[in-house]
């Protein structure tokens, strides 16, 4: 399977994929992190790919989006943008919007 391959099956069978340096667990470069907070914070399941695992991968999500860095974040095959883009769209409550409307259900965070 080809690069290009392994990321389109990830993006295409997750409802929410987040490529990004390191795991949801252990994030290693803090664009990274303040996107799995944003996530976590609004409840959404999503699966997290590290890059530094494989530079393959790294180059290749990049080819794959032609955006230029990590983390990436994509919603029902749909790149929806880096830790700008997606600290923009939370704080303006359009991310959380996006994911009810791609019909991803979201459990609302405890406390």
């Amino acid at each position: 399977m080809s690069i290009e391959q392994f990321i389109e099956n990830e993006v295409k069978s997750n409802d929410v994929v987040l490529f990004m340096k390191g795991t949801p667990q252990f994030p290693q470069c803090g664009f990274s992190g303040q996107v799995v907070q944003i996530l976590d914070h609004v409840g959404a399941p999503y699966k997290g790919l590290n890059v530094l695992e494989s530079s393959e991968l790294r180059d290749g999500i990049k080819i794959y989006s032609n955006w230029p860095t990590i983390p990436q974040l994509y919603v029902k095959g749909e790149f929806i943008g880096g830790c700008d883009i997606i600290r923009e769209m939370f704080q303006a409550g359009e991310l959380q919007q996006l994911l009810a409307d791609k019909g991803v259900a979201v459990q609302q965070a405890a406390g």
